[in-house]
């Protein structure tokens, strides 16, 4: 519980830091959690507690909170050459060599890549990528960006404006053009004896009315992670991008693959892309980009917008855009250093090697009563709380079981995520067996207590 003396470390975080993203109850009765440092998939506190993190920080430390060689690259780089920008031509070694790693490593035969801090300046750099290239083509009006209805692309305005989410509503978000189509979740979303395959073909069927009835020359883009994460893990319907893909290229759509969380390994391929067969115009990177050690985000072109964009700066001499640390050195020797670890040390391979076995615990904790869906993709899951499993009806949201849920794994020495109602896992790549196995333990004595308390 909240440590309530005044300069207890959960007083002095009160205090200081205006909280994103974090129920308030919570830390009302609790407090804030905070850390000092990390052991392989574990987090220890202020207290000396240890913890089991599930989340792999937010889902982007897959190597551990420890990796040496990580650790070093960043080292040796901060002795070397600390920081620079990528503005007016200049750009350090470890850039170059960091761009020429992600096009080698991506879908495309060639591109270019383009650097930011995070995912949401990425998503938020390729919609403007979008309206300048479509208005130095004379389509002045293509500027509307399509989304879906719980997916997740960031918090600028621009990017959570094509985040489904309601919560953005208090910010007056989204700002026009920026268009939701239905989250593709088939077991909630699924109309009474609709298939799996039908329901495919709707979506489909609806993207194509939409750009009907708003006017094909007005779409910029559209914008879809393979699975939606922060949405609550939630995996395509069979065929979804089979049967999407084939509309955008009917009307000339870019199709842009937002793979922050998917990307480098979470699914067990190295693009969400290639795990659902489908190749985008352009890719956004961030998160395992660098497994968590630096903050860096990066939009990836293929052929066809790479000729665009650039035939579209030569016009006016340049692009635009840009910020202080895009590019960063060091973020860029450690990208290198991390897509190295994961691809070519044995996490990537570790992933589909765990896969199985995580899917099984996730599918025994199905038949739990209070249990009305079990999904995922690779080492990804999320499980979703119900009242009444025979009717799918969710439990009252005064009671905010998935976020008791979650208090209670912490009491048990474990960090997962409530997302709706819904707890989501998405362990680091470093996790073993005998991880996979605590973390379902721990969970499951949480579960037991709550829904004992609520069903």
């Amino acid at each position: 519980m909240k440590d309530q003396s005044s300069n207890s470390w959960e007083a002095r975080a009160d205090a200081h830091s205006f909280y994103g993203f974090t129920d308030l109850p919570t830390i009302e009765s609790r407090g804030a959690t905070v850390l000092t440092h990390g052991e392989g998939p574990y987090v220890f506190d202020v207290h000396g507690r240890k913890f089991l993190d599930a989340n792999s920080g937010l889902w982007n430390m897959v190597a551990g909170f420890d990796h040496a060689g990580i650790a070093q690259a960043a080292k040796d780089q901060y002795d070397r050459f600390p920081g620079y920008h990528a503005f007016f031509g200049r750009m350090s070694d470890q850039t170059v060599m960091l761009s020429e790693k992600l096009v080698e490593v991506s879908p495309f035969d060639t591109g270019k890549v383009f650097y930011t801090n995070s995912g949401s300046e990425a998503n938020d750099t390729m919609v403007k990528m979008l309206w300048f290239l479509h208005g130095s083509e004379g389509n002045t009006e293509r500027r509307k960006i399509i989304t879906r209805k719980n997916a997740y692309h960031g918090v600028t305005a621009v990017s959570a404006s094509m985040t489904g989410k309601p919560y953005n509503a208090v910010f007056g978000l989204p700002l026009p053009g920026f268009l939701h189509l239905t989250c593709p979740h088939y077991w909630r979303e699924g109309r009474p004896g609709e298939t799996e395959a039908q329901f495919t073909v709707r979506l489909a069927k609806e993207l194509e009315d939409m750009i009907l009835d708003e006017g094909s020359e007005t779409i910029g883009g559209f914008f879809a992670e393979p699975v939606l994460g922060a949405g609550g893990v939630i995996p395509p319907p069979a065929g979804y991008f089979q049967a999407i893909q084939p509309v955008l290229q009917k009307y000339d759509i870019p199709l842009i693959s937002d793979e922050v969380i998917c990307g480098f390994g979470r699914t067990g391929y190295t693009w969400g892309c290639e795990a659902y067969n489908f190749i985008p115009d352009a890719i956004i990177s961030s998160k395992n980009l660098t497994a968590g050690y630096f903050p860096m985000g990066a939009v990836i072109l293929g052929p066809e917008l790479t000729n665009r964009l650039q035939a579209a700066s030569e016009a006016i001499e340049e692009f635009p855009h840009g910020f202080t640390a895009s590019g960063h050195p060091v973020g860029s020797a450690i990208a290198l250093k991390a897509i190295d670890v994961i691809m070519n040390e044995g996490l990537a391979d570790n992933v589909r090697k765990l896969t199985p076995y995580f899917e099984n615990h996730m599918q025994r904790l199905l038949e739990h009563p209070n249990i009305g869906e079990a999904r995922g993709k690779g080492l990804m899951g999320a499980l979703e709380a119900v009242q009444d499993k025979s009717n799918k009806m969710p439990f009252a949201s005064n009671l905010s079981v998935s976020e008791r849920i979650a208090n209670t794994c912490t009491d048990h020495g474990l960090i997962c995520r409530p997302l709706g109602q819904s707890i989501v896992l998405c362990p680091s790549f470093v996790f073993t067996e005998n991880h996979i196995d605590e973390m379902f333990e721990k969970l499951e004595a949480a579960l037991k207590q709550v829904f004992a308390e609520v069903a």
